[in-house]
C-alpha cells in the first residue's frame, strides 16, 4: 500500500516488484498475491490493461489509519478508558492534532457546511 500510496497513480505488479528488489529479494508472485489481496479486501481497485492489470488506492492513507484506529477502539468494551490509555501514549504534538482536529470537525454543521467564523 505505501508504493501505491507514495506513487499516487495505478500502479502494476511488475512496477511494484521493481521497486521492492531495490531493497530486498522477492518474487513475482507474492506481490501479486499481496496486491491481489488488498483488492479482495477493498484497500485497493483494478483495472485490466493488456495482459496486466493496473491498480489504485481505494481511499488514502489517512482514511486508511483512520479506518484501523476506528477498528481498534470499537473492539474495546471500555471505549473510553481506551481512548484515556490511547491519549496517554501520544506525545504533546500528537495531542496538539488531536486538538487540531476535533477545532476542524467542530466547524462543521451536521450537512458538511462549514459555520461561518464567529458562531
Amino acid at each position: 500500500m505505501t508504493r501505491v500510496w507514495e506513487w499516487n497513480r495505478p500502479v502494476t505488479v511488475r512496477e511494484v516488484l521493481e521497486d521492492l528488489t531495490q531493497e530486498r529479494s522477492i518474487a513475482y508472485t507474492t506481490v501479486m498475491t499481496v496486491m491481489d489481496n488488498l483488492r479482495q479486501k477493498g484497500w485497493l481497485r483494478r483495472t485490466a490493461e493488456g495482459r496486466a492489470y493496473r491498480y489504485e488506492a481505494v481511499s488514502t492513507r489517512a482514511a486508511y489509519s483512520a479506518a484501523l484506529m476506528n477498528e481498534g477502539w470499537a473492539a474495546s468494551d471500555y471505549r473510553a478508558e481506551a481512548l484515556v490509555h490511547f491519549f496517554g501514549m501520544m506525545t504533546p504534538e500528537q495531542r496538539e492534532a488531536v486538538r487540531d482536529a476535533l477545532r476542524v470537525i467542530q466547524s462543521v454543521d451536521p450537512s458538511g457546511v462549514e459555520e461561518p467564523e464567529g458562531r
